[in-house]
């Protein structure tokens, strides 16, 4: 049992009904969890209000409520009300305090951008651990607690689950957490109740508008930017157009890096590495730093991902060599993925699932000079049209050939969603082919690979499922791969046929 008056130290509150002088069980923000004499705290959320539960929640035990406004209860009912500004901000404290204040045991290493923030956060943690720190992970693939890897459903979880993630790390021994942090994440308050270390920010780009999530870009980047109000250093890509309307109003001291000569850490002298089966990047650190770095990822974002980690890990006296090993290393799950398959040609697996990625990852690997440039991708189901036309129209613009299949086609027919990817084909004179089973797919263009190709399977990323008629079935790019090198995965029958010059 907690004491619930030790909960509310750090927020401002007023006692409607009872008193805080009482025990409470646990912390609750979900309806379905209620359990005796908890603390319940009632989120309005975009399609349900937990106010409006406050009764049921009561009957079902809970022995303290906080809440924004006025809810309706039994009058003879034995519970505690508390009233704040902001449930959800409220719930960050009362979260922080009930696992301990986790956070404050921690180096926490926050990271937020449009693009960039997964690979980022997974290289960070590369390099600390190579010079033996422990780190916690947090982000949209999974978070990771020493050996558990517990999948995300938000890139940014809610309070109460992120300082039980904190609590877990420490607990597993860790002394550093590195995590993405969203812009909804931001918005909602996730990450108050504590203060990070350092907060990054990477490039922004209007994403994440519409209903239930920003306005307009410039509510996008005000909530952005509401990291460096809660960090104690800002590291920031001054590169970026929008970076002092993001950075308006910040709290912390701010450090630079980029491509520019005149910010703190800069890249310096980039050239592109092929080899056999990979492609990635050489370049020089200069400014707060001077030393070289190779990179087995491909591009210039890979340049700024690799700068972007040296200048967080720079804070924690790093060794020069331990980065260097590390990003030779370093491989991110589904972000720019090279899977050696062939000493003849390249392939790799990356999560782009729209045209603004799409047409940035294919126009980085034009830069090499592919003999070809295969681009294997499908759409969601249920998702907007225009995103298909859209990416066909990129594919069939910036690839030598593409193969356009399954992708999650949810509660559509695949061959539906294909016949509105081959629109957007139509507007450009691409070469491509249809392959609807995804598994197919994989294996033509690995059988039909040919010296110098890059190939590139598009859309799935880290994603280890095909949702199908509500229902995800196990299906992961990788395992694929094996079984076709294994010859457990063939291609369709008819791919002679489809073979193009």
């Amino acid at each position: 049992m907690t004491d619930c008056k030790s909960l509310l130290k750090n927020i401002e509150y007023k006692v409607l009904r009872g008193n805080v002088d009482r025990q409470v069980s646990s912390v609750v923000y979900n309806s379905n969890n209620v359990e005796k004499d908890c603390l319940f705290i009632c989120i309005a959320g975009a399609k349900f209000d937990a106010h409006d539960k406050a009764a049921e929640v009561v009957e079902n035990g809970a022995a303290v409520l906080v809440v924004s406004r006025q809810v309706e209860l039994p009058e003879n009912a034995d519970v505690t009300v508390i009233q704040v500004e902001d449930t959800r901000y409220a719930m960050a404290f009362i979260s922080a305090a009930f696992f301990g204040n986790p956070a404050d045991k921690l180096k926490v290493i926050g990271v937020t951008g449009t693009k960039g923030k997964t690979t980022t956060t997974y290289l960070v943690k590369s390099i600390l651990e190579h010079a033996g720190h422990k780190v916690g992970l947090v982000g949209t693939i999974e978070a990771i607690i020493g050996d558990q890897k517990i999948p995300a459903d938000n890139t940014t979880p809610e309070s109460y689950i992120l300082q039980k993630y904190f609590k877990e790390m420490l607990d597993a021994g860790c002394d550093m957490a590195v995590m993405e942090v969203s812009s909804q994440g931001l918005m909602q308050h996730r990450t108050q109740g504590f203060t990070f270390e350092l907060g990054i920010f990477t490039n922004i780009e209007p994403d994440h508008i519409g209903p239930n999530e920003h306005k307009d870009f410039e509510d996008y980047m005000h909530c952005k930017g509401l990291l460096f109000k809660q960090c104690k250093k800002g590291i920031v890509n001054s590169d970026d157009v929008h970076w002092e309307a993001v950075l308006k109003g910040h709290t912390c001291e701010l450090e630079t890096y980029g491509f520019s000569k005149e910010a703190d850490l800069y890249a310096d002298d980039v050239k592109l590495l092929k080899g056999e089966g990979f492609l990635g990047v050489d370049f020089k650190v200069k400014g707060l730093m001077d030393f070289e770095v190779q990179f087995h990822s491909p591009g210039r974002f890979s340049v700024y991902n690799a700068l972007t980690a040296i200048a967080i890990c720079r804070h924690f006296d790093i060794p020069v060599s331990v980065m260097q090993e590390a990003l030779k290393e370093a491989s991110v799950k589904g972000r720019i993925e090279l899977v050696k398959v062939s000493k003849d040609f390249t392939l790799m697996i990356d999560y782009a699932h729209n045209a603004m990625a799409l047409e940035s990852l294919l126009t980085t690997l034009k830069e090499y000079e592919p003999k070809r440039l295969v681009c294997m991708f499908g759409c969601g189901g249920n998702r907007s049209k225009l995103r298909r036309y859209e990416m066909g129209e990129v594919s069939g613009r910036l690839a030598d050939l593409t193969v356009i299949t399954s992708d999650n086609p949810r509660f559509e027919k695949p061959e539906d969603i294909i016949n509105d990817i081959k629109t957007g084909i139509g507007k450009t004179d691409g070469k491509y082919i249809e392959i609807i089973d995804r598994r197919e797919a994989i294996a033509y263009v690995i059988k039909y690979g040919r010296p110098g190709d890059v190939i590139v399977l598009a859309g799935k990323g880290h994603e280890d499922y095909q949702e199908i008629e509500g229902k995800k079935y196990p299906m992961d790019e990788r395992d694929i791969i094996a079984d076709v090198l294994a010859g457990r995965q063939a291609p369709p029958a008819n791919a002679e046929e489809l073979a193009v010059d």
